[in-house]
């Protein structure tokens, strides 16, 4: 059971027709309390919703009777007076609202301007004080002699406390807090200001007429130092808040005041070490220096230098231009990170040790270099050469019965070779020149004798082939006479041995000929430094990479080690000697295969082992950054000149050609000796050239560029060999090289125009001239000499002088027309577009036989 207090208010419908929900509302205010003493007073409701309750089944006729009853409620009130009620009621809250309202917004500005008063007196005060510990202490540090400037310095403070003495005053009244707090804050009240006016003596440092106690607001004076901006103070837009000078100007006004009173000078120059690249900016050398870049720009507008802010100037003017500005100048250089890379100290003799000598074997085209070599090792290297001629140069060491030990090179003899002859007589001791006793001096064996002599190294001759029975050694004596190669037998200093590879005659003596000349040269080495070599081959194998036979020269190479070969580094991952074994280091004088690189070296680079990988890294991009721009500049003068010729001599063809070869050697052979063949109608164009098989980019290359592969002693993989077939590619595989340089002058004959013979093959007399309709003149002619052919040229003399040159159009004998007339018959022939012809004249025919151009 509920009683009637509790019974909630039945949902009825207003006149309107909608459903309306009684409410009892109750109102109150709060006073909420803030800091620094501020309050605020807050309007409360508190609104009770009554709830319906719902009749079951929704009667409809209930609800009819309830709107009826709608028209009078509890209170007496019908529901117009009910509204008008409540919008008089609505209104008096909101003008209530509203007044509460502008009520806290005064309130809350009252409270920010007092604290905005306390802030600026806070900080009025700090400042005051802080004016007056610094006039305290100039005041003590300042001579006796010196006292006009105190007056005017103590003119400040007071100005400034005269308008801030009476802000603080009424804070520290209204914020007790204040006044409990040390400090600099005491100063605020106006008896303190006017105490220490009274003791401080007139014109001192604390000088200067007192503070009023009521400043007019008409007379109000601005300070000359504000104080430091404020949050409070930028958002109230007061015009007294305007920014002042920081702590840092201050602290630096004092101490140029302070540097003033003690008469010192402008700081000492600090005079620095300027380092100078090849090539530097103004902007970097006004940096390097510490100056200002006009003044740079100004230095060289002096010495005649036009010059911006970011333009390049060479050493030399930047050089001018530090030691203008009294600075010391270093120049440094890209290539300074060569420097120590090749140790040049001397060695001492304690270090030192003996190494065997290094022998190359040079001489003419099978002359029997090889063979004599294999003899030599017991081994048989000639029979793997292609054409029965060595095409590489090898290395190899020889372990005589005595123990000692001699390292050879190989070199080939044919023409093609000269580069690796000459980089195998820069890496030799002694030089062995095979002469065979047969054939005599030849080309090949003059050039080796000049590489000799340019190395400056001793000669030991073989003369090989002594087993046949046309064998002459005297005769190679006396031609080696020309050469200024004295032998032993004529008187001179040059050993001489008679020799015979196949026969196996005279090899000792020939050995100890050479062991004799190392004893003299006596050849030493010391194995415990960093290693130093010459790159004397280098290829790339499969499962291998890149290969190079390197011969050390000094030090000791080991597995491990980080070197750098000519423009490629690498790590020594593995070591391999002549005979194919693993070794695990190499000392002087020592031939191996190193294996490690991370590109192909060029045949003849040097070889030294660095400190780490850093450093091998730097080395290496150097060079081939210089390497780069050396092409850059060879290609474009050769595009220059080829241009130039091209317009002289008309446009020259050419034969584009991709070289892939096993070895770097041979893939500088075939360059140089392609690019001698041609002239000046026709030449080859070597596209690209490298070591290694033929791959698929080596066949887009050729097909771009129309251009024929040549493989030396390398093949093509078999993706490579599928697209040249359907591209049409031409790939010719050679394993001699003069087999290639005889194809490829086949083919630049062939694209050479073929040239033109003329062959005389009769006479013919005209006897009489014809007038025939519709075909012209015809002339009756009897063959004196040889014999005429339709189509033949012919030309018309008269009285022995050439009137007409041209073809022979028709050809008859009677009526009908005929291919040829012999001498003493009879014929009729007339002229293509000629018909000037007369009795008498003389026809000469000939024919222009075309001949084919051999280069």
């Amino acid at each position: 059971m509920t009683n009637d207090k509790d019974r909630k208010a039945p949902l009825s419908l207003s006149p309107k027709g909608k459903l309306e929900l009684k409410k009892s509302v109750e109102t109150g205010q709060v006073r909420q309390s803030f800091s620094h003493g501020r309050s605020k007073v807050v309007q409360v409701e508190v609104r009770k919703t009554k709830k319906r309750p719902l009749t079951a089944g929704g009667d409809p006729a209930a609800v009819r009777n309830a709107t009826q009853g709608a028209a009078m409620t509890d209170t007496g009130l019908t529901s117009t007076e009910m509204d008008v009620r409540r919008r008089v009621l609505e209104a008096e809250a909101r003008n209530q609202e509203e007044a509460r309202r502008r009520q806290a917004e005064a309130e809350a500005r009252a409270a920010k301007e007092a604290e905005e008063a306390r802030i600026r007196a806070e900080e009025e005060a700090k400042a005051r004080a802080a004016e007056e510990a610094r006039l305290a202490e100039e005041a003590a540090k300042a001579p006796p002699p010196e006292p006009e400037p105190e007056p005017v310095v103590a003119a400040q403070p007071a100005a400034v406390e005269e308008e801030a003495a009476p802000a603080p005053r009424s804070v520290t009244r209204t914020v007790p807090s204040d006044e409990a707090r040390p400090g600099p804050r005491r100063v605020v009240s106006d008896e303190d200001d006017e105490n220490r006016a009274k003791k401080a003596p007139r014109g001192g440092p604390g000088g200067g007429a007192p503070a009023p106690a009521k400043p007019a607001p008409a007379k109000r004076v601005e300070p000359k130092r504000r104080g430091k901006m404020t949050i409070s103070a930028a958002l109230s837009g007061d015009d007294r808040s305007e920014r002042g000078r920081s702590v840092a100007a201050m602290r630096r006004a004092k101490q140029k005041e302070k540097r003033k009173a003690a008469d010192m000078g402008p700081a000492e120059r600090v005079v620095r070490e300027v380092t100078i690249p090849d090539v530097i900016n103004v902007q970097e050398l006004a940096n390097r220096m510490a100056e200002r870049g006009a003044n740079v720009i100004k230095v060289l507008m002096k010495m005649g230098v036009m010059a911006t802010i970011n333009q390049t100037i060479d050493t030399d003017t930047a050089e001018l231009v530090v030691a203008e500005f009294g600075h010391t100048a270093r120049r440094v250089s890209e290539s300074d990170v060569e420097l120590g890379l090749v140790d040049e100290t001397p060695e001492e003799n304690e270090t030192l040790v003996s190494r065997p000598p290094v022998v190359t074997v040079m001489g003419h085209v099978d002359h029997g270099k090889t063979s004599l070599l294999d003899a030599l090792r017991a081994t048989d290297v000639a029979a793997g050469e292609a054409g029965g001629i060595t095409q590489h140069i090898g290395a190899y060491q020889v372990t005589m019965e005595g123990g000692q030990k001699i390292t050879f090179i190989d070199t080939p003899g044919h023409a093609a070779f000269t580069a690796m002859r000459a980089r195998g007589a820069k890496v030799t001791d002694i030089v062995v020149l095979v002469v065979a006793a047969n054939d005599g001096i030849m080309p090949q064996t003059i050039e080796a004798i000049r590489h000799a002599r340019a190395a400056e190294v001793p000669v030991v001759v073989a003369i090989n082939k002594m087993d046949l029975p046309d064998a002459n050694p005297d005769k190679v004596r006396t031609d080696l006479l020309q050469h200024e190669l004295v032998v032993e037998q004529m008187g001179g200093e040059v050993l001489n041995i008679e020799v015979s590879a196949k026969k196996r005659i005279n090899l000792d003596k020939l050995e100890e000929a050479i062991l004799l000349q190392s004893e003299i040269l006596d050849l030493k080495a010391n194995p415990n430094r960093a290693c130093q070599g010459v790159v004397v081959e280098a290829k790339v194998e499969k499962g291998r990479g890149s290969v190079a036979t390197v011969l050390v020269q000094k030090g000791t190479v080991k597995v491990g080690d980080i070197f750098v070969a000519g423009s490629e580094w690498g790590r020594v991952r593995a070591l391999v000697d002549d005979r194919g074994g693993r070794v695990e280091s190499a000392g002087p004088s020592y031939p191996v295969e190193v294996l490690g690189f991370q590109g192909t070296p060029s045949a003849g680079d040097d070889f030294i082992v660095v400190e780490d990988e850093n450093r091998a890294r730097e080395v290496s991009e150097y060079r081939q950054r210089k390497d780069r721009e050396a092409q850059q500049v060879r290609s474009a003068r050769g595009t220059m000149e080829q241009m130039f010729e091209k317009i002289q001599a008309g446009e020259a063809r050419e034969l584009p050609v991709v070289v892939k070869a096993d070895v770097q050697g041979s893939v500088e052979a075939l360059v140089g000796t392609l690019e001698k063949l041609g002239n000046d109608d026709v030449k080859i164009r070597v596209l690209h050239a490298a070591v290694g098989g033929i791959n698929e980019s080596d066949i887009t290359l050729a097909k771009a560029s129309d251009a024929v592969i040549i493989g030396f002693n390398v093949r093509a993989n078999p993706q490579a060999r599928e697209m040249a077939r359907r591209d049409g590619i031409e790939i010719r595989y050679h394993s001699i090289i003069y087999a290639v340089a005889d194809e490829m002058k086949q083919m630049l004959s062939g694209m050479l125009e073929p040239t033109y013979k003329e062959t005389f093959i009769g006479y013919a007399q005209i006897r009489e001239v014809f007038n025939i309709t519709k075909v012209g003149k015809v002339a009756g002619c009897m063959i004196t000499e040889g014999i005429v052919k339709r189509g033949a040229k012919v030309r018309l003399l008269r009285d022995d002088v050439v009137v007409h040159e041209g073809s022979l159009g028709q050809l008859k004998r009677f009526k009908d027309d005929v291919r040829e007339v012999r001498e003493g018959y009879e014929c009729g022939m007339s002229f293509e577009n000629y018909n000037d012809i007369q009795s008498g004249d003389v026809i000469e025919c000939y024919e222009m036989e075309e001949v084919a151009t051999v280069l």
